[in-house]
């Protein structure tokens, strides 16, 4: 028996699998542009702030928010992953069976993304900011 999906919902569904996929990977190149040009420029001007916060708190929070971000997508590739895995002995819809695959390499990437985040702002935290 086959449910109608509406539009919306298939709207909803595709956007959140797509940031199941790519949501990780996404944070991890916004980590990588703001961490060490926030250290750079900041450095690079004389400063040991950024609008009046420390340096060493505007890199936390440009490792922090989007480590944040990659979780989230994390989660929302496991519980995609959960819902969409194929029942022993269905048939199987090419459809569910793409995204299910979609879900898995969301999982695997925004693991990876999460990994690179934390590594990334462990050397950005440790390394003394503006070594001169």
């Amino acid at each position: 028996m086959s449910e109608r999906v509406s539009s919306r919902a298939a709207l909803v569904g595709g956007l959140l699998l797509w940031f199941a996929v790519l949501g990780g990977a996404l944070s991890w190149a916004v980590h990588s542009l703001a961490a060490w040009s926030i250290d750079e420029l900041a450095c690079e001007a004389g400063h040991d702030d950024l609008a009046g916060v420390p340096l060493v708190g505007a890199i936390a929070l440009a490792v922090l928010l989007p480590a944040a971000g990659a979780t989230a997508a994390l989660v929302v590739s496991v519980l995609a992953w959960r819902r969409l895995r194929p029942e022993p002995r269905e048939d199987g819809d090419r459809a569910t069976g793409r995204a299910h695959l979609l879900a898995v390499v969301g999982l695997w990437l925004n693991l990876l993304a999460l990994a690179m985040i934390v590594f990334g702002g462990v050397a950005a935290l440790v390394l003394p900011p503006c070594q001169r």
